[in-house]
């Protein structure tokens, strides 16, 4: 019996996205590159290995590096999975809590600092005004 395992990995390497196709059997370890192009959608990810499978160019066979026999600890794998997934942002109440306040504070700053400009908007309109009417004035 024949066992192989394979992994496609897709990142984005400006200005395309490419996929990184490994294969590992009985012979060595192989690679394949596919360029995809713009973003592509999972399922086009998903479809492209089994629709395009004749036109992939894999290298010459490696040996060395073998994959461990053994299989990680699930729970470490399930716990990187769930960090993986998870949005890193600040990790305790009290940081979430001041970036909340610097939320605030910005929203705020940016309210008086656009009040502050239009006020000295019809403050200069109103100098103008005032210097053409004494302009005016004299005639």
């Amino acid at each position: 019996m024949r066992v192989s395992k394979a992994n496609l990995t897709v990142y984005f390497d400006p200005p395309f996205w490419v996929g990184l196709y490994q294969r590992e059997d009985e012979d060595g370890w192989r690679v394949c590159k596919i360029t995809f192009g713009g973003e592509p959608r999972d399922q086009e990810v998903l479809d492209w290995p089994y629709r395009h499978w004749r036109e992939l160019r894999f290298s010459p066979p490696v040996s060395g590096n073998e994959t461990a026999a053994r299989l990680p600890n699930p729970k470490r794998m399930r716990r990187e999975a769930r960090k993986a997934t998870q949005p890193s942002g600040a990790g305790t109440k009290a940081q979430q809590a001041l970036q909340l306040q610097r939320e605030q504070m910005k929203t705020e700053q940016s309210a008086v600092s656009k009040a502050r400009r239009a006020e000295e908007q019809e403050r200069k309109f109103a100098l103008r005004q005032e210097k053409r009417r004494r302009k005016h004035r004299g005639r």
